[in-house]
């Protein structure tokens, strides 16, 4: 099941998300990034650098609300970090909750104590050398993805979460409705694990219960100090904090002959299962978190906006608060219960580039030798040829190399810049010159480089580009000349007020002008040519008609005079 991933955005192409995950479970595919569940370890660090805060989690909010509404008997597991994140007393949190609604409110710390009892049962009875206590799902992921060799050495217990479930079910009744309240996102995803057993029917954060409390209109400050049923936890309170769960575990572990090791954060997991892996260190206790300084600076912790020492300051103060508070009668054991879970390798096979398949991809990013490859990571991998890896296994794409897109969007302007027939310029607010490609170069018979940073006025007159900074209403299409030059332009102006720049685009038709001048007159000539080829057509035909004329009158006269001849010669005979 899909608890966490990113919702549909207009990725800005920061990769923060990708940069912040420790085993790079993110994909890109047309810009938009994508949890794969596989891989992932549920420390959801991407969804809470997101600029965008593209989340998309699971929340089983609806769920508990409708368990409420129908009169359920809801009880509430609280992690004790809570004291860091909410803003009001931690004494009044109990009675917020049960003004929502909850019939019950307890302790987390219940669960942990138990877990603590089970992690020093487990050392004592084994001797395996390496030990990793396993309330963090996260470090556990890890461990079972990425260190699969390692799962032997993880305690196998539930968490306090689930351990804390299993005595609500059974002191309240299977009937009844968990609700496990922190600040771990990770927490959603091992509800749904087998090894929950429906001990928690719900997961909430902390981000939840205060959009909770915001839609209820329930004002916290107003609301009176209410204890917390069954108050039967003492040391498991420390588990939130870096080194509470050594700290709750007391000198027994040192009477072990182990070394106490304490991580927090991905990265020094990371380390540390690397080292042991490699066989670096052993005889070991090792108390891991993959959130740095413990659960206090879990995701809803930070997402609060205050800084972790205050938060820690705050969780401090309420664990001392608490700590002469001590249960009537006995503490609740595990008894029967079940606490045990395993641990198996999930790792996933994918497929590695041969050395080709690598400088192939290389190259298509523009990088042809060691030189090119700047291993800068802001893509969100550490080195190139890791990137190239990424490529080969379908999880990144090439254009996410901020340096090669640089380059080949510089490439195609320069190009475009170099090789245009229109003149162009760039001036600054101040009306100086900051670039002049060729065409304008050769038409005003410059130097560009020289007339970089002077003002533009010492080539033409500048009053209509101050007009178009001083409005921001561009000029497009105005016929301008400058007969100095004799050049004519087709001038287009247009204000860019991010950068404070104007761009300047002129098409030269000076040789066009010319060129109509020629055609022009060219057509009065041929007009004037006609009229006078028309005009000596006209006097030429009158010249044949009246000769036309003067030998038909000829003709006529004389077959007159020989019809009469004729004429006379037949009365005659």
């Amino acid at each position: 099941m899909n608890i966490m991933n990113f919702s549909a955005a207009n990725c800005k192409s920061c990769y923060k998300c990708l940069r912040s995950c420790p085993v790079k479970a993110i994909k890109f595919k047309n810009d938009q990034a994508e949890i794969i569940e596989d891989r992932c370890i549920a420390c959801s660090h991407c969804l809470l650098v997101c600029p965008q805060n593209a989340r998309n989690v699971v929340s089983y909010l609806p769920d508990v609300k409708n368990a409420v509404i129908t009169g359920r008997k809801v009880v509430a597991s609280i992690a004790p970090s809570f004291a860091g994140y909410f803003d009001f007393e931690p004494g009044k949190f109990p009675g917020v909750l049960k003004n929502l609604g909850f019939s019950f409110v307890e302790e987390t710390a219940v669960g942990a104590e138990v877990v603590s009892d089970f992690y020093m049962d487990y050392v004592k009875n084994t001797s395996q050398g390496i030990y990793i206590t396993t309330a963090c799902p996260s470090v556990n992921y890890l461990v079972e993805k990425y260190y699969p060799t390692l799962t032997e050495y993880l305690i196998p217990a539930v968490s306090p979460m689930i351990a804390h479930g299993k005595l609500i079910k059974q002191f309240y009744g299977e009937d009844c409705y968990s609700v496990f309240i922190g600040p771990c996102m990770a927490k959603k995803t091992e509800n749904v694990s087998f090894f929950n057993d429906g001990a928690i029917d719900a997961v909430l954060n902390f981000d939840e219960i205060q959009q909770w409390i915001q839609d209820s209109g329930l004002d916290p400050l107003s609301t009176g100090a209410s204890a917390f049923d069954r108050n039967t936890a003492g040391r498991g309170r420390s588990f939130p904090e870096f080194g509470g769960i050594i700290e709750c575990m007391g000198e027994d572990i040192h009477k072990q002959g182990l070394r106490i090791i304490t991580v927090s954060g991905s990265d020094e997991c990371t380390d540390l299962f690397t080292s042991i892996s490699n066989g670096d260190i052993g005889n070991i206790f090792v108390e891991a978190s993959s959130c740095k300084g413990s659960c206090t600076g879990g995701p809803d912790m930070v997402r609060n906006e205050h800084s972790y020492y205050k938060r820690q300051g705050k969780v401090k103060q309420y664990l001392e608060s608490r700590k002469s508070i001590r249960p009537a009668g006995s503490e609740n054991p595990a008894g029967s219960l079940n606490l045990e879970r395993t641990f198996c390798d999930k790792s996933f096979r994918h497929p590695m580039a041969y050395e080709h398949d690598i400088k192939v991809i290389l190259s298509n990013m523009g990088k042809h030798g060691e030189e090119d490859e700047l291993n800068c990571g802001v893509c969100g991998y550490n080195t190139c040829r890791e990137k190239a890896q990424a490529i080969f296994e379908g999880m990144a794409e090439p254009n996410m190399c901020l340096h090669h897109m640089r380059t080949k969007a510089e490439s195609i302007t320069n190009v475009i810049f170099e090789h245009t027939a229109n003149c162009t310029l760039l001036l600054d607010g101040d009306m100086n010159i900051i670039e002049m490609n060729p065409a304008c170069r050769n038409a005003f018979l410059v130097d560009s480089e020289k007339m970089k940073g002077l003002p533009v006025a010492a080539l033409m007159d500048d009053e209509c580009f101050r007009e178009v900074r001083r409005t921001g209403e561009s000029i497009i299409g105005r016929r301008v000349a400058y007969p100095s030059y004799n050049l004519i332009f087709i001038q287009s102006i247009v204000y860019l007020a991010k950068q404070d720049m104007l761009m300047v685009s002129m098409v030269n038709i000076a040789d066009r002008e010319e060129e109509r001048k020629k055609y022009n007159t060219l057509r009065e000539k041929t007009l004037i040519s006609t009229q006078e080829v028309i005009d000596k057509q006209m006097r030429v035909a009158h010249e044949i008609a009246s000769l036309l004329g003067e030998t038909t009158a000829e003709t006529k006269t004389l077959l007159t005079k020989l019809k009469r001849l004729v004429e006379a010669e037949e009365e005659g005979n």
